[in-house]
């Protein structure tokens, strides 16, 4: 019995050895921290963000905090997961907002996401309604929207009214019938012209030409030509008038051919009978142009003295004025070559019929060149002749 009791007495003396050296001998396992107790004792723990055995081994979490989990996780328990799982009501949409859950209703649906969503009945919007006395509420794009019932005015969402309920409360111009300010001219019959408007009540005529009652209706002139006279054959808009009344222009003729008005300027006289006729002028004479294409027309005379239109085509043109001016070749010498001359605007050779009889001619500068031949004299212009003796002189 000594033996054991001797070694039990050992292991408790070296229990208490290891245990007064506290953390110093470094009893925790791999990454744990170690903290003595107020006796000395040590405790072994894993520090914040680590988990594990303390007394073997402390291995770090996933995640301290959601700033090191994606965007649409978050950090519970040291592990990045997904922070919408089981958070939201039935039917309700989750979405992830840096690493926040944020529950919705989907669109069409409404409810308390946290709760349920259901579908949306439109017509919820408007019970109760949120419009004014006398109004209506319709859901409108899945808007309550307000109006004034018919023959009500104001602002339909605090309440509307009649329009009115006596001839004063409308304006000048206007009567109160049915609870609502209407036109006073309305108070004439069909056809009727209102001329005036005195205490909300109209002064109503008939229009010119036509009869009846202006309070109840009126009735036109006529209906038909055949319900005129000679001197107004033509029913116009209910009224019996001369066709050529107002149609054709200042001091123009108009004759009826039927009823149709026919417009002309006296003989002495020309312009648009539909406009104005006025006395003939030596313009006229070329107005319209009566000249070929191109050509040019001035007042002018004729052989016995009577103003008649002159034809003429412009310069740098040539041809019949009376029916066709073409645009000549050139207008000056600059536009021809420099052996070619610009005549009656064509390019041609200057020397033709310049130089005289026997004399050469030569084109230079668009100019003729006359000279007399070698073995001739005289007058290049007008006549070059032959020297006599001249071979023979020539030789000797």
């Amino acid at each position: 019995m000594a033996q054991p009791t001797l070694l039990l007495m050992i292991i408790v003396l070296h229990v208490c050895k290891v245990l007064a050296q506290g953390c110093a001998r470094n009893p925790c396992g791999v990454g744990a921290q170690c903290q003595e107790t107020t006796y000395g004792r040590p405790v072994c723990s894993c520090p914040a963000g680590y988990s594990g055995n303390p007394l073997t081994q402390c291995r770090r979490s996933e995640c301290l905090d959601s700033s090191e989990c994606r965007g649409d996780q978050a950090c519970k328990a040291g592990n990045c997961v997904n922070p919408c799982s089981g958070v939201c009501g039935t039917n309700a949409n989750c979405e992830t907002r840096n690493h926040v859950p944020v529950c919705s209703c989907p669109r069409h649906m409404t409810g308390d996401p946290f709760v349920s969503c259901r579908l949306i009945d439109p017509e919820e919007l408007c019970r109760p309604s949120p419009c004014g006395s006398n109004t209506k509420c319709e859901v409108i794009n899945n808007v309550p929207t307000c109006s004034c019932l018919v023959g009500f005015i104001g602002s339909p969402l605090t309440g509307c009214r009649h329009e009115c309920e006596s001839d004063i409360e409308c304006g000048t111009q206007e009567f109160c019938s049915q609870y609502k300010c209407v036109s006073a001219c309305s108070q004439c019959g069909k056809g009727a012209s209102c001329t005036r408007v005195t205490n909300h009540r109209a002064i109503c005529e008939c229009p010119k030409g036509h009869i009846g009652s202006p309070y109840t209706g009126c009735r036109a002139e006529c209906y038909g030509d055949s319900d005129c006279f000679p001197g107004k054959p033509a029913c116009i808009y209910g009224v019996c008038k001369n066709p050529c009344e107002g149609s054709c222009g200042i001091n123009a003729n108009c004759n009826l051919r039927g009823l149709t008005p026919v417009c002309s300027c006296p003989r002495d006289m020309t312009g648009d009978p539909f406009v104005s006729c006025r006395p003939f002028t030596k313009e006229d004479l070329c107005s319209p142009n009566p000249c070929g294409v191109n050509a040019m027309c001035t007042p002018g005379y004729d052989r016995s003295n009577r103003e008649r239109p002159v034809c003429t085509c412009p310069p740098g043109f040539t041809g019949n004025a009376l029916s066709n001016c073409v645009r000549g070749e050139c207008l000056s010498d600059s536009e021809c070559p420099d052996h070619r001359a610009c005549i009656d605007y064509q390019c041609k050779d200057p020397c033709i019929s310049q130089c005289g009889t026997g004399a050469q001619c030569q084109s230079k500068r668009h100019i003729a060149v006359c000279t007399c031949p070698v073995g001739t004299q005289g007058d290049a212009l007008t006549q070059c002749r032959a020297i006599k003796n001249y071979a023979v002189a020539r030789y000797h």
